[in-house]
């Protein structure tokens, strides 16, 4: 797998261990309450291991969400200022919500999850 290819590695059609398929729930959602810490964790944890590729493909995924989240967030907070962002924030909060539950129910059925719209950070 070339350093660019941003599929994820379960192209051979073998389904992921059970004990991935709950971690990688976990951070998916995970990312409702604290943001983008485990998904982070994760990624960084299992990086490194060749028979971890899915799980770390679903952590880069989740992280690369709770990034953009946190941007919009950022985004929402400085245009409070001139009184348009506070509209934005029952918006983010449903968004990661919703999405983050999605990308969980996917993730424990060993589907592949890729969120539609996230910033690819993190490749």
């Amino acid at each position: 797998m070339s350093p660019n290819d941003t599929s994820f590695p379960q192209a051979s059609g073998a389904l992921p261990a059970q004990e991935d398929k709950t971690l990688a729930l976990i951070t998916h959602l995970s990312g409702i309450l604290l943001s983008f810490i485990m998904p982070l964790v994760i990624w960084l944890t299992n990086k490194d291991k060749p028979e971890k590729a899915w799980l770390t493909g679903q952590a880069k995924e989740a992280l690369n969400f709770q990034i953009t989240i946190a941007i919009a967030w950022v985004v929402a907070i400085v245009l409070s200022v001139v009184m348009i962002g506070f509209l934005l924030y029952p918006v983010l909060l449903i968004v990661n919500l919703v999405f983050c539950i999605l990308a969980g129910i996917k993730a424990n059925e060993g589907v592949d999850y890729r969120y539609p719209f996230a910033l690819r950070l993190i490749a």
